[in-house]
């Protein structure tokens, strides 16, 4: 998904926490000088030409807010070639379609409602509220996917979502009755101000219904290729609290979804009592540690042994004379491949089902994305699963694959090549 914020001009480090302004900063993990995540290589005649910043993650000790400390501006981030749209995963369109049915029925929305998403993308999730005969609004400054969007009937505002334009809107009568933000909340490197036009948007009896990986289940399963510098913040319950309490709004629902690898959907209200899932996860974070650094004293420890025991599996089956390919060149993926230090020498070429990446190449690594046709014409013996958070989407898609012998490696929460009846 996308955002950011246009002030952002230059690439920036951070001396104080983006949420509470606390200089309290324990640092997590070092990921050294990666690329982009999403700047795909167009050729490789701009190998010269591609920029790699640090990636470190910081535990604030006074609102427990995980962060990187490295800012790029957003231009750089979303620009007009911008590869992601969401639309080419069946199982996040499912996802989105599921969400829609649950709020339509507990907020009683119909044709007088106005649900407004930020970080809209290619209306993959709004189409399901049009199809209900509810007003919808997205917002998105990627110039492809709100394209896209406005193409499929999704009326789409191509901008930075930030105070003005949530003013601008007010000042036009169209206060939201619900606001959307999936996988956007940690996109944004001045949380604050984001937060703050979030509630000038929202109608008085309005609900706020964000979506973002939590920070218990990147931890506990290891899952640093969630990090990358679109990715400014990863949430608890008590940090994503703090932050919507500073700005005016109360945490009233929390839920837990299995979607990347482990996300929580949080309900914001400017009034109302919190139901007893807040309360349970508050209580549980605490218990936990999770408020506090030395719960992620190992994390870097353990993210390290990922990557030497990914290395010796792929080196043992390449010592065998197995060839082995990759799936999805999604942004995860070119973390993992960065980190990890796996290149061409190693993965033959990546597939993906989004055409917007065929013939590109991974960044940083330099390894060509092609079309999963080409998995049945060569069957290399191994697939590295790169999106291994839609693991059973994929391996459900590539059964043609799996019946002609492949095979397939999940790298996190440890490498392993999945059982055969696990396919």
């Amino acid at each position: 998904m996308t955002f950011g914020f246009q002030q952002v001009s230059e690439f920036a480090v951070i001396s104080s926490c983006r949420s509470c302004g606390s200089d309290e900063l324990t640092p997590v993990i070092d990921l050294g000088k990666v690329p982009l995540a999403d700047g795909l290589v167009a050729s490789l005649a701009e190998v010269d030409h591609e920029s790699f910043y640090p990636l470190t993650v910081v535990f604030c000790g006074r609102c427990s807010l995980v962060q990187i400390r490295e800012t790029v501006p957003p231009h750089e981030l979303y620009g007009s070639d911008y590869p992601y749209y969401s639309s080419f995963s069946d199982h996040l369109v499912d996802h989105s379609r599921s969400n829609v049915e649950d709020l339509l029925d507990r907020y009683n929305l119909d044709e007088q409602s106005l649900v407004v998403e930020l970080a809209s993308n290619d209306g993959y999730l709004l189409q399901w509220f049009t199809k209900h005969g509810v007003p919808v609004l997205g917002i998105d400054p990627a110039e492809g996917p709100a394209q896209t969007a406005i193409e499929r009937g999704i009326p789409t505002i191509c901008e930075f979502f930030g105070p003005d334009l949530a003013d601008r809107l007010v000042d036009e009568g169209r206060m939201a009755d619900v606001v959307i933000g999936n996988n956007v909340l940690a996109h944004v490197p001045d949380q604050n101000v984001f937060v703050d036009a979030i509630a000038r948007l929202l109608s008085p009896t309005g609900v706020v219904v964000m979506e973002f990986p939590y920070v218990r289940d990147l931890v506990e399963h290891c899952e640093f290729d969630t990090i990358y510098h679109e990715h400014h913040c990863y949430f608890s319950v008590t940090s994503v609290r703090e932050l919507f309490a500073r700005n005016g709004l109360k945490l009233v629902r929390v839920e837990h979804l299995e979607i990347h690898g482990g996300s929580l959907r949080v309900h914001f209200r400017r009034q109302g009592a919190p139901e007893e899932s807040v309360v349970g996860y508050l209580e549980e974070e605490r218990r936990l540690g999770v408020t506090h650094a030395g719960y992620y004293s190992d994390f870097a420890v353990r993210v390290a042994a990922i990557k030497q025991d990914l290395l010796q599996l792929l080196d043992d089956l390449l010592e065998k004379g197995a060839r082995v390919a990759g799936y999805a060149a999604a942004a995860k993926g070119a973390i993992m491949l960065n980190y990890c230090g796996i290149g061409p020498e190693r993965l033959e070429y990546v597939v993906d089902r989004n055409v917007h990446k065929h013939g590109k190449y991974m960044p940083g690594v330099h390894i060509p994305i092609e079309d999963p046709k080409r998995l049945l014409e060569d069957v290399p013996d191994y697939l590295l699963l790169l999106a291994w958070n839609f693991k059973d989407e994929i391996v459900a898609q590539q059964a043609a694959y799996a019946a002609a012998g492949g095979r397939f490696i999940v790298p996190v929460p440890e490498p392993a090549v999945l059982a055969e009846r696990d396919t």
